[in-house]
């Protein structure tokens, strides 16, 4: 309640702001297409068996927004119609995506980590050339760069 000139009404008490009221929760996306730069990083450091391999002339970017706990990437699985939340296999397909590549996983203040399920290639964050260990969670800060498969980025974003 106010007073005149919006000042408190004498006698009356106002709740503090604080960690009691509920705040506006945080909204992710994540921006999933083919990079150029990473590819041909990847070409670099990959053997004679990546020589038949080239980035798709055309890929539309798909946008996703993170929701829910985890987001599983990977390769939807044929045999068994298991399919990945981001699903790499559709065309055109990153030949170097595992089945079950790795997972983004909501943090308890509500940003992301990516864990890498012990995937064939690696999983990279923001262009480093050493995959980060299986297993254990990264955060991920807004505009962090997820790197799978032969030419796929994953670019998290929050807002």
């Amino acid at each position: 309640m106010q007073g005149g000139y919006g000042y408190p009404q004498p006698g009356v008490t106002q709740a503090p702001p604080g960690p009691g009221y509920p705040q506006q929760p945080m909204t992710w996306t994540a921006t999933i297409g083919p990079d150029r730069d990473y590819f041909m990083s990847m070409m670099q450091r990959s053997g004679p068996e990546a020589a038949g391999l080239n980035l798709p002339a055309y890929s539309p970017e798909q946008q996703r927004a993170l929701t829910g706990n985890q987001i599983t990437i990977g390769r939807r699985r044929h045999s068994t119609g298991d399919t990945p939340d981001i699903d790499l296999s559709v065309p055109p397909e990153d030949p170097g995506v595992s089945h079950q590549h790795a997972i983004l996983v909501q943090q308890p203040d509500g940003s992301w980590a990516v864990v890498d399920q012990n995937s064939t290639n690696g999983t990279t964050v923001n262009g480093s050339e050493e995959p980060i260990q299986p297993f254990v969670p990264v955060p991920l800060q807004d505009g962090d760069r997820v790197h799978v498969g032969a030419w796929t980025t994953i670019t998290i974003r929050r807002g």
